[in-house]
């Protein structure tokens, strides 16, 4: 089972009117509660308290829709800035990001039961925020370069291989778990980002 979605940040196709954020938040109250397979478009258009023809006109089915939401959830988790060298401020960002996705309630739920949804993103295909995220990385490793932080190198292969990093981690941290920590894994990953990019 795959979703059409190409993003887990970046911006959504649906606009952001008020009738759309409320149906966007009775389907996180929903896939929270009950995971993607057993929400229900007309649960969430109880929960958003309007018709179901305004959810049905706006998304297909809930594959659709949470694609759509998991967009608008992953926006709103920037990078941080950090400090010190670009190298340093990179790998602050990345650990940061990680462990904000790994607590978001959305994708909690959505690797707790239903994993397979970013199958697609994982093995296929890039999707828009995945590219939006190498491109963002991309451009900090190209300011490590310039300040001699970072090794040479494309710096959007270098930033793809973070990515596929980052990711990992994301989607096998719990095989790990009687291993590393959550805190230590954040530390891991650090070291291996910082060893990976040294100059």
């Amino acid at each position: 089972m795959t979703v059409q979605t190409t993003d887990v940040a970046g911006t959504s196709d649906i606009p952001a009117d008020p009738v759309t954020e409320r149906i966007f938040d009775a389907a996180l109250s929903c896939v929270t509660e009950f995971g993607v397979r057993r929400t229900t478009l007309v649960e969430v258009a109880k929960r958003a308290g309007v018709s179901r023809p305004s959810v049905y006109r706006r998304w297909s089915d809930v594959r659709s829709l949470v694609a759509e939401l998991l967009t608008r959830e992953m926006g709103s988790i920037l990078p941080a800035t950090g400090q010190g060298c670009a190298r340093d401020r990179l790998v602050q960002s990345v650990t940061g990001l990680v462990t904000q996705v790994r607590e978001h309630s959305i994708f909690a739920a959505i690797l707790r039961s239903d994993p397979e949804l970013l199958l697609t993103y994982i093995v296929q295909r890039l999707g828009t925020s995945q590219r939006a995220l190498i491109g963002w990385t991309a451009m900090l490793i190209a300011e490590g370069q310039s300040d001699g932080s970072i090794r040479a190198g494309s710096p959007e292969q270098l930033a793809a291989m973070v990515l596929l990093i980052g990711q990992s981690v994301l989607q096998s941290a719990r095989i790990v778990a009687d291993i590393l920590s959550p805190d230590e894994l954040v530390n891991e990953l650090a070291t291996a980002i910082d060893g990976y990019l040294k100059a």
